[in-house]
C-alpha cells in the first residue's frame, strides 16, 4: 500500500490510467478528425478554398494532408472546457510568462530548423542528395507554413499535453509521462510509409525530447515550433521525404533519381531514417538531460500539485 502512494498521486482520475489515457488519447485523434471532414462537409468548404488559392490540385490535396489536423485543436479545447478536471491542462497550453511566450517560439524555431537543417547540409556535403532551388512563392509557402503548424500542433497537444499531463496527474515518477507518450507518439507514426527501424527509433528520440522540454522549461509552444519547424524545413523548403511523404510544392527541389542512403539521409523516409539524425536528436536529448543533471533543475511546473494537495 505504501508502495502504491509511491508511485500513484491522490488527485489521479481512473481515466489516468495508462491504458485507458492511451485509449482516449487516440479517441481524440479520431474525434478530431471526424470533426474535421464534418466541418469540411457541411460548413467550410476546404478543398475548393485551396484550390482557389493554390490553383493545383494535387498541392491543394498535400496542403490538406496537414490542414486537416484542425478538428483536433476543436475537440481539444472542447475537453478542457466541458470537463473542469482537465482545466489545469490550459495553464500548459496557453500563453505564460515562462514556458510559452515568443522566446519559446524562437527557440522552437531555432531547434527544428537547426537540427534538420544540418541534416541537409551534411547530406549535400556527401554527396548523398542533390538539390536545386524550385522558387520561393510567399502565398504557398505561408500556407504551407500555417497547415504544417495546425498538425504538428495537433500531434503535440495530443501527446505532449493532454496524454503527457493525464499522465502527470495519475502517477508520481515523471518518467511515467515522459516515457510513455513518447512510445505512444513513436507508436502512431508506424504506419507511415517508408518507415524503417531507424526512422522509429528517431521519432522516438525526437517525442523523448520535446517531452523533456516541456518537463524542464513547461514550454508546450516550443514543442510545437521545433515539430513544426522540423516537418516544414524537410518538406516544404527543401522537398524531402517528410515521414516517406514528398511534398507538392517546395521551395529547393530533390534529385529523386541521384539520392542515396547516407549517414544523414534515407531515400525512403528523408533524414528522418538516417543514423545521422537520430546521432543528433540523441545528442540534443543528451546536453537537455546533462543541462538539468548540473544545474539540479527539476520539473519546471506541476500543474496538478495543488489538486494533489
Amino acid at each position: 500500500m505504501e508502495t502504491d502512494r509511491k508511485f500513484i498521486r491522490p488527485s489521479g482520475k481512473w481515466t489516468d490510467i495508462f491504458p485507458i489515457a492511451v485509449i482516449l488519447s487516440v479517441l481524440l485523434l479520431l474525434a478530431g478528425s471526424t470533426v474535421s471532414l464534418l466541418l469540411d462537409y457541411f460548413v467550410i468548404p476546404v478543398e475548393q478554398i485551396a484550390m482557389m488559392l493554390l490553383g493545383d490540385g494535387d498541392a491543394a490535396q498535400f496542403l490538406l494532408q496537414y490542414f486537416e489536423f484542425y478538428g483536433i485543436w476543436i475537440v481539444f479545447l472542447l475537453v478542457i472546457l466541458i470537463f473542469r478536471s482537465n482545466r489545469p491542462m490550459w495553464k500548459a497550453f496557453s500563453l505564460n510568462g515562462h514556458g510559452n511566450n515568443a522566446f519559446a517560439i524562437a527557440a522552437g524555431i531555432l531547434l527544428g530548423f537547426g537540427m534538420n537543417g544540418f541534416c541537409v547540409l551534411m547530406s549535400c556535403l556527401m554527396g548523398d542528395i542533390k538539390l536545386s532551388y524550385s522558387g520561393f512563392v510567399p502565398l504557398p509557402f505561408f500556407l504551407f507554413l500555417f497547415s504544417v503548424l495546425i498538425q504538428s500542433g495537433a500531434e503535440e497537444i495530443v501527446d505532449r499535453c493532454y496524454l503527457y499531463q493525464k499522465l502527470r496527474r495519475r502517477y508520481r515518477p515523471p518518467a511515467v509521462a515522459v516515457l510513455v507518450n513518447s512510445l505512444i507518439f513513436m507508436a502512431l507514426h508506424g504506419m507511415n510509409p517508408g518507415l524503417t527501424w531507424t526512422g522509429l527509433l528517431q521519432v522516438f528520440l525526437i517525442g523523448l525530447l520535446f517531452s523533456l522540454i516541456v518537463y524542464y522549461w513547461d514550454s508546450l509552444w516550443t514543442a510545437i515550433w521545433a515539430h513544426t519547424t522540423w516537418n516544414f524545413s524537410q518538406s516544404i523548403v527543401f522537398g524531402l521525404p517528410n515521414s516517406g511523404i514528398v511534398s507538392k510544392y517546395s521551395v529547393f527541389r530533390l534529385d529523386a533519381a541521384s539520392a542515396r542512403d547516407g549517414l544523414f539521409y534515407s531515400t525512403g523516409f528523408g533524414v528522418e531514417g538516417s543514423i545521422g539524425a537520430s546521432l543528433i536528436i540523441g545528442a540534443a536529448v543528451a546536453i537537455v538531460l546533462v543541462f538539468a543533471f548540473k544545474t539540479k533543475r527539476g520539473e519546471y511546473c506541476d500543474h496538478w500539485k495543488e489538486a494533489e494537495e
